[in-house]
């Protein structure tokens, strides 16, 4: 082979790497507009695949979608696995990123690996952490005063616990909301919109807390400086709210690690106990997935437990 055809080979084989690469970043960008797009997901959630997908393609050395095997996923999982201090479920996470990016592929008729084929990892159930009844009430009892952040305090606890909102659900509440009538639209996980209702506790600390502000600020929860004067900074933040209740968890002698989801827990579980309907929860808490919401189940069969524990094995105790 003469020094001109092996230049020319040298570089049509570096001109299809390159070629290849950008195939396969131009497909990831594709279906991260589709997940935007199409499936509505959240910027944040787009982000997340970005991540996922991206450190696989990089750790696998993946040039085209044919690149994508079984035994490459199998070492990407053990690398994470072994090299990583990523959580269990965040690496399960990763391994659904790819398959849903395999399924993308299957839709635009590229010959790819099965995503059925990618065994999702066993997942130890979801275990939910409450707490009790009275320490809740302690909790919504715990901001005392008169001052505008006591009474915005109130109002966010009681809004928390009556709604069920996540977090970043309660920062996003607009100030002008029909507070008689009780009811707010929530726009969810996805842009789904579902409606949640106030108890006669969380409307009357909302209408004391608007009463007392004097600012035009538009959202519902905002941020004081610390002063004599307080002035609103602007829109709470999701980290200010953990720290408000992490405040009032320790005055309410909690010892608990008290999160805003918490409050989201108690607010299912106490439906439930109370006899509400599993489907009826669901849509309240904006579940996509029915599964999700009975994480809750097993804390609210109290009754059932009582009466295994009254009544089976008795014979063989004697």
């Amino acid at each position: 082979m003469d020094v001109k055809t092996s230049s020319f080979n040298y570089f049509t084989t570096d001109y299809d790497k390159i070629m290849a690469m950008a195939e396969i970043d131009k497909l990831l960008k594709d279906y991260l507009d589709y997940l935007q797009i199409e499936k509505n997901r959240s910027p944040r959630t787009k982000k997340a695949y970005e991540r996922a997908i991206n450190r696989f393609l990089k750790f696998a050395e993946i040039k085209e979608p044919k690149d994508i095997t079984n035994e490459k996923i199998r070492k990407f999982r053990i690398y994470l696995a072994e090299n990583t201090e990523l959580k269990k479920n965040t690496q399960a996470y990763y391994v659904i990123a790819i398959r849903n990016f395999l399924k993308y592929l299957i839709k635009r008729d590229f010959p790819v690996l099965s995503p059925e084929k990618v065994e999702l990892p066993q997942m130890p159930k979801r275990q939910i952490d409450i707490i009790e009844y009275k320490d809740l009430e302690r909790l919504l009892e715990a901001p005392e005063g008169n001052s505008v952040q006591s009474v915005r305090d109130r109002a966010l606890l009681e809004v928390l616990f009556s709604t069920g909102l996540r977090v970043s659900e309660l920062c996003a509440l607009e100030r002008y909301i029909n507070i008689e009538r009780g009811e707010l639209s929530i726009r969810g996980k996805g842009g789904k919109i579902r409606v949640v209702f106030l108890s006669g506790r969380a409307k009357k600390a909302i209408k004391d807390y608007l009463d007392k502000r004097e600012d035009a600020e538009e959202a519902l929860f905002i941020t004081y400086t610390n002063s004599n004067n307080p002035q609103p900074i602007g829109r709470m933040t999701t980290r200010t709210v953990q720290r408000t209740i992490d405040r009032y968890a320790i005055k309410a002698g909690i010892p608990k690690k008290i999160h805003p989801h918490t409050l989201r827990h108690l607010f299912a579980t106490d439906l439930l106990i109370n006899g509400a309907d599993l489907r009826s929860v669901q849509e309240m808490l904006g579940h996509s997935n029915i599964q999700t919401t009975q994480i809750y189940t097993h804390l609210t069969n109290k009754e059932l437990r009582d009466i295994h524990k009254s009544f089976h094995g008795r014979r063989r105790e004697e």
